[in-house]
């Protein structure tokens, strides 16, 4: 893995802070939705993460299925209230193609896995929005699961277009976030749904990552190591120029390591780089002396 000391002091420049407060901790989650509304028989939208790996051997067989177990408590908690929960996640990268099977393809493979872990039947649509989905979204009427499809199905979902965010928006009048993987992307469904909403909540999953990190951001034990992994660097800047400066020492992983090898001028040959990057991780590199 790569390493970055991290004792640089920034001088004159725009600082992000990776920073859980306690402000931010007090915004609204699920039990606080819960207390706020009557949920019986009305829709909560639900941004889950479902992106599970299946079987080489078949494309059709879940071989992990942490994050489906993940999301059981928040969905659980929301049917006990009688709230109709409307799930919505990615599935691979489809990047705005409509694929049948495999890792990028339809959620059709998690249904029988999920439906035995809630205990219900979860019902799935074969698209995000539109009247079918409005009008299966309406037809819902106390305690049912109903999952959406792949929303990447949609070029727009990673750019947060607003017609699909729109969309989305209207299939209930609550949204709960707990795909903590995918919080960090301002997408359709991540980000502009939100606001389509009456109240927007953290789901169980969201808020207990929120609190570990304000514990182990705020108050650290010191030494303090970061590991930060993934394919692209580009969506992890803010936090790695944030952590520069909380942490001792960052540990980099993934893909995303080319980019910074290239940065020091290295041979990466054919591995994966971000060269529209290459500059601002050198200049990391340097931040972090």
């Amino acid at each position: 893995m790569f390493s970055l000391a991290t004792k640089t002091i920034f001088q004159g420049q725009k600082r992000r802070f990776f920073h859980a407060s306690a402000n931010q901790l007090a915004k609204l989650n699920v039990e606080g939705l819960a207390e706020k509304v009557n949920l019986e028989g009305q829709n909560v939208l639900m941004r889950v993460d479902l992106n599970v790996p299946l079987s080489k051997e078949d494309d059709v067989t879940v071989t992990d299925d942490t994050r489906l177990r993940a999301i059981v408590p928040t969905t659980k908690f929301l049917l006990s209230k009688g709230a109709n929960v409307i799930l919505c996640s990615h599935f691979g990268r489809p990047k705005g193609e409509i694929i049948e099977t495999g890792k990028n393809g339809r959620l059709n493979p998690v249904v029988p896995h999920l439906s035995s872990l809630l205990d219900v039947d979860v019902t799935k649509v074969d698209d995000c929005m539109g009247p079918a989905v409005e009008e299966a979204a309406k037809s819902l009427t106390s305690g049912e699961v109903l999952l959406l499809e792949n929303t990447r199905f949609y070029a727009g979902e990673t750019k947060n277009d607003e017609e699909l965010a729109s969309g989305l928006g209207n299939l209930a009048e609550y949204f709960v976030m707990d795909a903590f993987g995918t919080a960090h992307r301002a997408h359709s469904s991540t980000a502009g749904v939100a606001k389509h909403m009456k109240y927007a909540a953290a789901g169980y999953l969201l808020d207990k990552e929120l609190k570990f990190l304000k514990g182990a951001v705020d108050s650290p034990e010191r030494p303090l190591c970061a590991i930060v992994g993934g394919a692209k660097v580009s969506t992890k800047i803010p936090v790695i120029e944030s952590l520069i400066e909380k942490c001792d020492t960052i540990l980099l992983g993934g893909g995303m390591i080319f980019t910074f090898y290239k940065a020091l001028g290295y041979d990466i040959g054919a591995s994966l780089v971000e060269d529209d990057i290459v500059e601002l991780a050198g200049e990391l590199l340097k931040k972090a002396e």
